[in-house]
This record gives C-alpha cells, structure tokens and sequence, in this order.
C-alpha cells in the first residue's frame, strides 16, 4: 500500500460501524466510509466533540448535521494550503490520501532537469495541479465542473501559485483529450483520477469500468517523446491494483518503463492500521 503518512493538518483518529473520525485541522469531522465494515468500540472522545457528522440515507445520499463547524476552513501539507466546506455526497474538497501519490510525483518532476508538462484529468479543486506546480511542471487542468475549477484557482491563490504556469479548462475531459491529439499537442506527465460513475454536461454517462480503458489508450497518444509518467486512480472496488497495472502494461509498452499499481490509504492513529482508500496505477520512466 502507498500510506498519505507526511500530513500534519489531516488524520483519521478512529474508524468504527461504518464511519471514520477525522481531524481536518482544528475540526472533527464523522463520515461514512464503505471499507469500514468492522464494529469495533467508539473509544475515542471524538466521537462525541465532532463539529460535523455526514449522515448516510437509506434512500440513497444524505445530510450533513452540524456542530460548531465554520462554512469554510483552510488546511496545509507542504507549502500547499486547500479551502475545505462541507458539500453534498458527504465531501470536503480534498482526498487526503491522494498525497502519496503528490509526493510520488513531485520528486520525479524535481529531479527530472527539464521542463515538464503535465495533464491533470477530472482535476476536480485542483490538489494534483498545485503539487505539480509547485514542483516545477506547467500543468493543464481539465474538469467538466466550473464551480470544481473555481474552487482550484482558489486554491492556488492561497498557496501563492496564482502566478504558476497552470492553464484551467471546463470541458468533458475525453472531448478536450480528442481536441489535443488533433491539435498535436503532447504532454511530458498525464494524471488522470476519474469518477466511478458520472454524467457529462449534456447528459452523457461515464461509467469508469466501460470509460476507463478507452482514455488511457486516448491519452497514450498524447505522451511526448520522452514522457516522464502516467498516474491513474481509482476508487472503484471493482477496478483491483492489477488491473490498473494490466491496462497501462498494455498500453504504454512501447515507451518502455516500468509499471506498478497498489491500493493507496491513510493511516488510522487509533491502531496504527491503514484504511484503504482506492488503488492507483503508475507507469514510470526509468
């Protein structure tokens, strides 16, 4: 497993019947999580001082109940600073453990003594662009949502990165990688983090399990001469490390490399475990 285990600003206290405690900065936070199938007893204190529970409908979706909780709040992880506000579908704005693969990757933009371009898909508020920028890339970032780029300038503004060499795009993220091969425009980094499930701004479906393969081999066609990676997340059950794997095997072969693909999670302080969160997939130059 790759553990998101440098953060300072964010950490799961407990996980228990079907939901985790969490500390997002000076806040407590109670979410349901699918992974947390285990009933063990609620020890910690936090459980009772949360300042926000999402509850789960039967129905489908639910409600967050507050408690003391600000509208919005800020917290850091090495230089980067994320606006947080509690949404609809239980979200924050951030997937914390998604800073396994920040750290992955900005050492290899680092260390690589060129210019990097990178092409960050369903970008979403933008955590993937701003660790890549601030290492050094330019980074095109694609979402379908306004309100999720908007969200990410935000984002970038509060991590002094208003000035970095980031272009933003609202678009369908497979018709803008379609417009970029017939442009013959090519990208050294591609990061993609897809929905499990989805509709496009004219009511298309994405679903990953159909959508997934199709992109990459799209987005193949988009690496430069010389690429430097490709990351895929994942946060269906169904879509296993190995899969990843086998799939950017197939497809990026000829560019050599070498590929590995592991479930990515968070460390839980009351046990020292790790929670699952998702799986990603990287190819790698050598």
């Amino acid at each position: 497993m790759w553990a998101a285990d440098n953060w300072k600003d964010y950490e799961i206290l407990d996980t228990s019947k079907g939901e985790k405690l969490e500390r997002w900065g000076p806040y407590l936070l109670v979410r349901p999580d699918p992974q947390v199938i285990w009933d063990t007893p609620r020890l910690h204190k936090g459980w009772k001082r949360r300042n926000g529970h999402y509850h789960r409908s039967k129905k489908g979706g639910g409600e967050w109940e507050f408690f003391d909780l600000p509208q919005q709040w800020s917290i850091n992880y090495k230089g980067l600073t994320f606006n947080l506000k509690p949404f609809s579908f239980k979200h924050t704005g951030l997937f914390p453990e998604q800073a396994a693969n920040w750290d992955w990757f900005g050492e290899k933009i680092r260390s690589a003594n060129r210019p990097i371009k990178v092409l960050n898909l369903f970008a979403y508020t933008g955590g993937a662009t701003l660790a890549a920028a601030k290492a050094g890339a330019s980074v095109t970032h694609v979402d379908a949502s306004k309100g999720m780029v908007g969200w990410a300038k935000e984002n970038a503004r509060a991590s002094g990165l208003e000035s970095a060499p980031i272009r933003w795009i609202v678009d369908d993220c497979v018709k803008f990688v379609e417009r970029e091969i017939r442009r013959g425009n090519r990208y050294d980094a591609i990061i993609m983090d897809p929905p499990s499930y989805g509709r496009g701004p004219k009511g298309e479906i994405w679903k990953i399990e159909d959508a997934i393969y199709p992109l990459i081999q799209l987005c193949s066609r988009l690496l430069s001469k010389d690429p430097l990676f490709f990351l895929v997340n994942s946060y269906t059950t169904g879509l296993a490390p190995a899969v990843l794997s086998y799939m950017l095997s197939v497809e990026l072969k000829s560019f050599g490399g070498v590929v590995d693909a592991q479930e990515v999670g968070l460390p839980v302080s009351s046990t020292g475990l790790f929670l699952p969160c998702g799986a990603s997939g990287r190819w790698e130059n050598n």
